[in-house]
């Protein structure tokens, strides 16, 4: 028999029907009772139904709870499964790399449509302006400096116009002003030299930089403007090299090799980019890649069959002077439709038409004369 219950034990008895049932108390107990002591369970000398009996009354005991009973009470007798751990979970997890973007997938960018009768007027334009050059040639020294300072005011008005810089009048006069210096000063020397052009570079450039200095309402756009007056001036520098040339020995005949070459190849790229206008070099320049490669070649073919009816000149000779020149004359005409379509892509509002128009067979004509003159100097 238990020992009746003191006051202290009633009063550790549950007022309601907590902790543990007597079912599970009594196998607790029974359990305990002959099992080694707990430290600090209680008296030693106490049995061990009375100890099982007050640790049954009393609240629950942590190290009796098993963890599984105890979440399938709490859970109403659905436990909460813990999934092992595994080699996967220590392992830190990588981010998925954002999907990189195919280099194959064309970028939608319209191409800007040919338009054949602006490039049979361009073509006509330079077919022009070669006979003229080719025909003031023949003449004397002074009405050939006539006709190239007409084409150097053709070509400051064309690039001031497309170029459109700050202070576009300063620009402009600056380059006249060099224009005729130049046609001046490679008429003087006795013998014919390149020299004086060095020197009416270098005072355009002077005269470039204190006619911005003196701009009075603002100074926006210094070194764009610097750019556009030097370009000019290096422009129409390279024309005057063409009446040096036409005064050294056999230097008309290869002055005409190469306007020839220079006239046929511009026409005929242009007249290939109305017929065959791919493959395009670019979706925004209106040129193709067929008509400056056939440009070139009629170009020198027409300069070796001028070499050989011209007297003082051979067809190789020809050739040579008329490839240096369509090539560069190509090149060139290419190179404006490129600034003329990054014009375009800024947003610059086009102004006067026929002078952007102009000014790649201009460009192309004054910056074929000195590879003339190379050639010529190396045939002499």
């Amino acid at each position: 028999m238990f020992p009746s219950p003191g006051p202290d034990d009633r009063a550790r008895e549950p007022r309601s029907g907590g902790g543990r049932p007597a079912a599970a108390t009594s196998r607790v107990s029974g359990e305990r009772a002959g099992g080694p002591q707990r430290p600090g369970s209680g008296r030693p000398d106490a049995p061990a139904g009375r100890r099982g009996a007050r640790r049954g009354e009393g609240a629950e005991n942590p190290w009796d709870a098993d963890p599984a009973e105890e979440s399938r009470g709490r859970g109403g007798g659905r436990g909460l499964e813990r999934r092992p751990s595994t080699d996967e979970d220590a392992r830190p997890r990588r981010r998925r790399p954002a999907p990189e973007p195919d280099p194959e997938e064309d970028l939608d960018i319209p191409e800007v449509p040919v338009r054949r009768l602006l490039s049979l007027t361009i073509a006509a334009f330079a077919l022009v302006l070669a006979a003229v050059l080719v025909l003031g040639a023949q003449a004397n020294r002074s009405g050939f400096s006539v006709v190239i300072f007409g084409a150097q005011l053709l070509f400051v008005v064309a690039w001031t116009a497309a170029s459109r810089p700050p202070a576009p009048f300063i620009v402009a006069g600056v380059g006249l002003v060099a224009a005729a210096a130049a046609d001046i000063s490679v008429n003087l020397p006795v013998e014919p030299t390149l020299a004086p052009l060095g020197y009416v570079i270098a005072g355009a450039f002077v005269l470039a930089v204190i006619g911005q200095l003196v701009r009075r309402h603002s100074r926006a756009g210094l070194t764009e403007s610097l750019g556009v007056s030097m370009t000019i001036v290096v422009g129409v520098a390279a024309f005057a090299a063409l009446i040096v040339l036409s005064r050294q020995k056999a230097g008309t005949q290869v002055l005409d090799a190469g306007l020839i070459a220079a006239g046929i190849a511009l026409a005929s790229a242009r007249m290939c980019d109305i017929f065959v206008p791919s493959p395009r070099l670019a979706p925004q320049v209106p040129r193709g890649a067929v008509g400056v490669v056939v440009g070139a070649m009629l170009g020198t073919a027409a300069a070796a069959v001028v070499g050989s009816y011209i007297d003082g000149l051979s067809p190789v000779g020809g050739a040579a002077a008329g490839m240096a020149a369509a090539l560069v004359a190509v090149v060139v005409d290419l190179g404006t439709g490129y600034a003329e379509a990054g014009r375009r892509l800024e947003g610059e509002v086009p102004f006067m038409w026929l002078a952007r128009h102009m000014q790649g067979p201009l460009a192309a004509f004054a910056l074929a004369a000195p590879a003339s003159y190379v050639v010529g100097v190396i045939l002499n």
